[in-house]
């Protein structure tokens, strides 16, 4: 019966591995709504996981597209954290309900206050923006963003991710742009502009995506422990038989 017990454990301890390999590819730098309507106004959530065991996560550079840029941009503060918003002048004036707009945000900086208020080993934290109008045409925004640790560190999250191939190893957090309906162009023209009367909507929406997100992973890492358990019961069952018909 030892060898079953051994060719068990090595198996688990195997299985093991492969798990605990799985698990950290999630722990991307993502922006989430995933999708939003084009030509109107959201709020954009960067989310950022601390993937290091030894250090903490201390900066957060986003860069906004400069080729397809979002009239306005305003931050929620972040308690612990600083920020710095960086603007570019326009080649190309954008037109909005308030007039034209000469120039936009092209990147917003988040710094940890203190080795305190970092983002530790096992957490994450996550950075509000409001944004809109959005640009009104159907397409993907890529977000790059730029993260950096205690240790001195940079990942890079700039990899755009291209149709029909497999997902980059640092993916861009991006945003696919979906084409505006009728209700989304009457909220534009009404009180969507001022952000009073969607405020609580566009929360709610952002709530339900995380939550959705969240338990999508959930359920994933909950059937993969499933998978691993049943691969080793039948593992042991097997040895167990080897074992006895040798006997």
């Amino acid at each position: 019966m030892s060898r079953t017990i051994r060719g068990a454990a090595v198996l688990g301890a195997a299985l093991a591995g492969m798990v605990a390999f799985a698990l950290p590819a999630s722990a991307h730098v993502t922006v989430q709504p995933t999708s939003a309507a084009a030509g109107g106004y959201t709020t954009l959530t960067f989310q950022v996981p601390t993937e290091r065991d030894d250090a903490s996560t201390t900066k957060l550079e986003v860069q906004f597209p400069t080729d397809a840029p979002i009239a306005s941009v305003s931050v929620e503060p972040h308690t612990g954290w600083t920020y710095a918003v960086t603007k570019t002048r326009l080649a190309q004036p954008i037109k909005t309900d308030d007039g034209s707009v000469s120039e936009a945000v092209s990147q917003i900086t988040w710094t940890a206050s203190s080795a305190d208020t970092a983002i530790k080993p096992g957490e994450f934290a996550r950075f509000n923006v409001s944004a809109g109008p959005l640009p009104d045409k159907a397409g993907t925004l890529a977000f790059k963003a730029l993260q950096t640790y205690s240790n001195g560190d940079v990942v890079r999250w700039i990899d755009v991710a291209q149709p029909g191939q497999a997902e980059p190893e640092h993916p861009a957090p991006a945003v696919t742009l979906t084409a505006a309906s009728s209700d989304t162009a009457t909220m534009h023209g009404g009180s969507t502009a001022t952000g009073t009367s969607t405020g609580t909507s566009t929360a709610d929406t952002t709530a339900a995506s995380h939550s959705s997100d969240g338990t999508a992973r959930g359920l994933g890492i909950a059937g993969l422990v499933v998978g691993v358990i049943g691969i080793g019961i039948g593992a042991v069952a097997f040895l167990a038989g080897r074992r006895r018909t040798t006997s």
